[in-house]
Parts: C-alpha cells; structure tokens; sequence
C-alpha cells in the first residue's frame, strides 16, 4: 500500500535529527511497528475531498485531464503551496490522481505527506504517553531509564508532529486533540472501569478527526459528515493490546473508505452522463450549485461525532 510506505518514510524523516543513537533508535522503532492509519486517512480524506472539489467545477475534460486556470496553475494549487512547512516537499503542479485506489499519484503522496506524518506523530506521542500514564513506571523506583526515554520520545513525537502542522489550517484542531487527551486522562483517574475504556478511546477518535480535517485542508474543502462517519467507524474498530488501546493496519480497518472514494467518483460520473439529457439550462446549473452550497456544512462549522465528552470540553 503506497499510501503506508509514504507515510511511514515521512514520518521518519521528521525525525532524522534526533539525538542519541539510542533515542533515534526507540523512535524509529517505534514508526516501524506502528498502524499508519491516521497517516493513511489523512492522505486518502485528501484525495477524496480533492476530487469531490475538482470534478463539480468543469475543470477536467472528459478524458480527466485537468484544464490550467488563467494563472497558469492548476486547480489543485490553491492553498496548499502557501500552507507548506517550512522544509516541506513542494506541492505545485502536482499530477490529477489516476487510480481510483491509490487516490494519488507518487508526486502529490510526496507533496501531502508531512502532513500526514504530523497526524501520524501526534498520535503516536499521545499513545506513548496514555500508556506510561495508566501504569506509571516511577511510582516505586526512583529511577527507570527505559520510562525516561519513552517520555522524552514522546515529547518529541508530538512536537514534531506539531512543527509539520503548524502552518495550516489543521493547527487549531491539533491544539484540541491534544487538550482533551489532557483533560481525559485527567478524569480518568476517578473514573470506573467502563468509563475509562470510554475516555481511552477518545484518543482514537479525536486523532482520525484530526486526520480527517487535515486532509481536508490539503484539499481545501471542508470535511463531509461521510468522511467523519468513517473515523467514528474505524476508532470503533480499535483493539485492545498490552500497551493499550491500538489502530489496526490501515490496510485492514480503511477498506471502506477505499470504496468511499470510488464510488463518489462512479456517483459524479453517473450525474455527469444525465447532465446531457434534455435540455440544460444557465438556471438549472445555478440551482445545482446552490443546493451544493447548502448541502457543504461551513468552514468553521463542529460537526458532531461520536465522540464522548469528558469535563471541560464546552
């Protein structure tokens, strides 16, 4: 799945200044046994939301090939080039995506991925630290060495992950996913068992939004409630392991997103054919257009999940 080696080489990357050797070590180890879920649907909730964008606006012809605007650049531009991180790969004229499966060719996976690769540290650090959390390895020692290093990995996998995100869009939603993680493992220490599984969980959640809105800003569009209906589904597909909870291989709980995201292109084709029928007129279109606009939530717009609150969230 190229979508998991891109993912997996980016994060990587983001890290290959860190030192000790055996801090690097712990780190890249780490990536290497990870899921790259949040990763992958961040790359694919792009690609979805791209095409979702570009193929109402008459901008490709019907062998799909893109038209340039009058600038000179083509649509996939917009935003994304001037939301780059500093360092990031560049992202202008990126190729049209031509397998429905992959969603996007080698070019625009290398031009998105560190934003995939944030999402992807992100989590990974608020992993880490959930699980040195729910069993604290310096309650009875006065020192664990191995405990050190897992917490300053996990300071670093955050910011990181944070540095990669910090010039979009997705920042403030970051922001969030990290306080609630914060103000869940707080409640939870007074919670029962059931409750805390729940707040456990919120993690799972939160992240795959975070994915899922990041994706979206790569795309510039908003996030469909579709599209954060398949995050509720897969973090309710998470498992639970020795070191807590755990995504499974993104290959194995992303399955439906594939379909997703071929069936949306099979939809637009089908309107596309029956836009030819009878006559078709400046007004029609108009009135298509606007029953869009009322059907796309605002930009700023929370859309609820399924996502347990915990105290302080409003």
């Amino acid at each position: 799945m190229d979508r998991v080696d891109t993912c997996r080489g980016a994060a990587r990357d983001a890290l290959a200044d860190v030192e000790p050797a055996a801090l690097h070590d712990f780190l890249t180890d780490t990536l290497e046994t990870a899921s790259m879920t949040p990763g992958v649907l961040t790359l694919a909730s792009a690609s979805v939301l791209e095409r979702a964008e570009s193929r109402p606006t008459g901008d490709q012809d019907s062998s799909g090939a893109k038209y340039e605007r009058s600038d000179g650049h083509d649509e996939s531009n917009g935003e994304t080039a001037s939301r780059e991180s500093p360092g990031a790969p560049e992202t202008e004229n990126r190729p049209a995506a031509d397998d429905p499966t992959s969603g996007e060719s080698g070019d625009s996976l290398e031009g998105i991925a560190h934003h995939a690769a944030g999402v992807q540290l992100i989590y990974e650090g608020l992993r880490l630290t959930r699980a040195l959390a729910h069993d604290e390895p310096w309650a009875e020692t006065t020192g664990d060495s191995r405990a050190d290093l897992e917490i300053l990995a996990a300071d670093i996998l955050v910011a990181r992950g944070f540095y990669l995100l910090a010039r979009t869009d997705a920042a403030d939603t970051a922001v969030r996913t990290v306080r609630r993680f914060g103000r869940d493992q707080t409640t939870r220490v007074d919670a029962d068992e059931t409750d805390a599984a729940v707040l456990d969980g919120n993690l799972e959640q939160d992240v795959l939004e975070l994915a899922i809105r990041t994706g979206a800003t790569v795309a510039d569009a908003d996030p469909t409630p579709e599209l954060l209906a398949v995050a509720t589904e897969v973090a309710d597909a998470t498992v639970t392991t020795d070191a807590g909870l755990a995504f499974l291989p993104a290959a194995e709980c992303l399955p439906d997103l594939e379909a997703f995201e071929v069936d949306a292109d099979d939809e637009r084709d089908s309107d596309d054919a029956g836009a030819g029928v009878g006559e078709s007129t400046d007004e029609d279109t108009s009135e298509d257009k606007r029953k869009r606009d009322l059907e796309r939530p605002p930009v700023e717009t929370e859309i609820p999940t399924d996502r347990v609150t915990s105290t302080g969230d409003h």
